[in-house]
């Protein structure tokens, strides 16, 4: 979820903000995400000032820097260098005085038996290797009732995105390896030892967002076009409606942009 709130929003002529990241976030929030006033990163992962955090393959730190924001201390950890200096920028945006960033590839994570009470992974399991192999790593250095939260893409958003992705697309670096089915991942979670809590979908605004963006040849750090204006202007405007986020729901259950779960450890 990390690098979907990075492009530059537009502003209206009224001071409002309409972009991309402006509408993704809010839609993420009403899936459950990134809740403020309760402290959970995701409906059921309650983030506190006595909770160790570890969040695999953190990205710019959007999540790392929302659990420091709520007092937890956070390990940072990435394979990406450059990814590992934004999460860290951000965190010093939250004056997080708790936290730690690691560059790894977790193949193994350099961190103790049992040390975190919360375990970030999300949109990880698709890029490496060995995904049973990883979720061991987590399970590894998660306490006794440990939350988790996963992620992976969506397998019907993946096969669309193969459908219109340009060539030039195709090979870049950290291109995922795999598409990963919804009972295939609730399998491998279970198969660790972990507890499933819930198993819930969301992102249908960014799966079309995505295919239409490959079609619009603008680049990534500023995607302006108008028919990603337009169609960001009609998601927002959907969900002003009666029954918009009842529409929402249903479309997120049908292509969603990510499979979320929340697990526990025995």
């Amino acid at each position: 979820m990390s690098d979907f709130f990075e492009y530059p929003d537009a502003a209206a002529p009224d001071g409002s903000v309409h972009g991309p990241s402006e509408v993704g976030l809010r839609d993420a929030r009403l899936a459950g995400w990134y809740r403020e006033d309760s402290g959970e990163l995701f409906r059921g992962m309650p983030i506190g000032a006595d909770d160790v955090v570890v969040d695999v393959g953190c990205g710019v730190g959007f999540n790392s820097a929302f659990c420091a924001r709520h007092g937890a201390t956070v390990h940072a950890v990435d394979n990406n260098p450059q990814m590992l200096r934004e999460a860290r920028a951000q965190l010093c945006l939250e004056r997080a005085t708790a936290y730690h960033t690691l560059l790894s590839d977790a193949s193994p994570l350099p961190l103790e038996d049992g040390m975190a009470t919360r375990v970030i992974c999300t949109e990880v399991l698709q890029h490496v290797e060995d995904p049973q192999r990883m979720l061991a790593e987590l399970v590894r250095i998660g306490a006794p009732g440990a939350l988790y939260l996963l992620s992976v893409p969506g397998a019907l958003q993946e096969r669309l995105q193969e459908t219109v992705l340009p060539p030039a697309w195709r090979d870049q670096p950290g291109a995922a390896l795999r598409i990963i089915e919804r009972e295939a991942f609730a399998r491998w979670v279970a198969d660790a030892g972990l507890v499933v809590q819930e198993h819930t979908r969301s992102g249908f605004f960014w799966s079309l967002w995505w295919a239409l963006f490959y079609g619009c040849e603008v680049a990534l750090h500023d995607p302006a076009h108008p028919v990603l204006d337009h169609w960001t202007a009609a998601w927002s405007a959907l969900l002003e409606t009666q029954k918009g986020q009842q529409l929402k729901q249903q479309m997120d259950a049908f292509m969603p942009v990510s499979e979320i779960i929340v697990a526990r450890k025995p």
